[in-house]
């Protein structure tokens, strides 16, 4: 997490937040219908899957300090408010329903360090539920909801790598703790990395309106399918400014699977190594022509990459035949590979190009960060 992101308060200067907002003021056996259409009007797609976003409430202790005072970040409503001692912060954020006996899948951020965590449905009541499963380093986790569910639809995951710039999106959440909302825009561009959101980025932006609350919630397509959750924000206030960012859900499809079966996502490895994007200063240190690539800037002995023959001061510039244009992409690519496979990574190193043949190895018990 960077200095500038935050998710409970609005970030004094540009920045990147998270939209999850403060708060001021047994399973179904039904069969689900899934929301999908093949050709209707933005209102019939609204209509179908508004039902399938949740809204998600929920609390966690907090020592006594300055913030426990603040409205933005306390319920002064709440039970002790006002009295020595820690306090109860709440925020709220939204949540999809992906399977009929109630998983929800969300943010990371909005589930972090909960106590208590309470879903509305599109029934009006609130329904207990618990943590499956977090994965930190995409922001997502899935909740299963406790209780008589009453019948849910889940949303149908659509293929993220099939938006097209300019293609019409729809944002459906909980802006502001306001009430579910439905707002609509296009994809602005795809594949956005580098923003210091997350260790794992490749955002779809749009510029459908995500303000607080909204994390977690839904981005659709018009056929009422799901290709992204709603994650962040770049804004000088805290509300919207046209920069909505969403975990696509290709992305996301992988995760919730990963996470519903081992309780952790299965990410490769090439062991600890650190990676850093090329400056103009660095290119020029290092006898590369143009800033594209990788800069690996520090490793692990014990890393397979180091077995490998690669060292710091290589620059990074291809990934199994596919270029590599900066560290975050490079992330994603290593983090993608299947453990146990065997991949190639070009490097140029003192105006040479060399290629290496690197194990791919679980992420459980090694490494890779990257600087942006």
């Amino acid at each position: 997490m960077t200095p500038l992101r935050t998710f409970l308060a609005a970030a004094a200067v540009v920045g990147l937040i998270g939209t999850g907002a403060a708060l001021r003021s047994g399973p179904s056996t039904a069969h689900a219908t899934p929301a999908v259409l093949t050709d209707g009007s933005i209102p019939d797609v609204a209509e179908r899957v508004v039902d399938s976003v949740v809204n998600i409430s929920t609390s966690h202790a907090v020592e006594a300090g300055p913030a426990a005072f603040d409205p933005f970040f306390s319920n002064p409503f709440s039970p002790g408010f006002g009295d020595p001692g820690d306090r109860k912060a709440m925020s709220k954020g939204s949540g999809v329903i992906v399977t009929a006996n109630g998983r929800i899948l969300t943010n990371a951020h909005v589930v972090k360090d909960a106590d208590d965590i309470k879903v509305t449905l599109h029934d009006g009541n609130d329904y207990d539920a618990k943590v499956v499963g977090v994965d930190p380093k995409a922001d997502l986790a899935v909740l299963q909801l406790k209780g008589n569910l009453p019948a849910l639809k889940p949303l149908t995951f659509g293929d993220s790598s099939t938006l097209r710039l300019g293609e019409v999106v729809l944002a459906i959440g909980d802006p502001f703790g306001v009430g579910k909302s439905v707002t609509m825009g296009i994809v602005s561009a795809k594949g956005r990395g580098g923003m210091g959101i997350e260790e794992y980025e490749d955002f779809i932006q749009t510029d459908a309106a995500i303000n607080p609350g909204n994390s977690g919630g839904a981005l659709v397509n018009t056929r009422g399918e799901l290709v992204g959750i709603n994650t962040g924000i770049y804004s000088e206030s805290g509300g919207y400014q046209g920069i909505g960012f969403a975990v696509p859900s290709r992305l996301a499809q992988r995760i919730v699977a990963d996470l519903m079966k081992f309780g952790e996502v299965q990410r490769g490895s090439i062991g600890y190594i650190g990676i850093e994007k090329l400056s103009p200063q660095l290119a020029e240190e290092f006898g590369v022509d143009g800033t594209n690539g990788a800069l690996v800037s520090r490793m692990s002995r014990a890393s397979e990459a180091y077995d490998a023959g690669i060292r710091p001061g290589d620059v990074i510039v291809g990934f199994n035949g596919q270029d590599i244009s900066d560290p975050s992409q490079f992330l994603r690519l290593v983090s993608d590979a299947k453990v146990g496979t065997t991949v190639t990574v070009k490097v140029l190193r003192a105006g040479r190009t060399m290629e290496f043949k690197l194990p791919i190895v679980s992420s459980s018990t090694t490494t890779l960060r990257g600087r942006r």
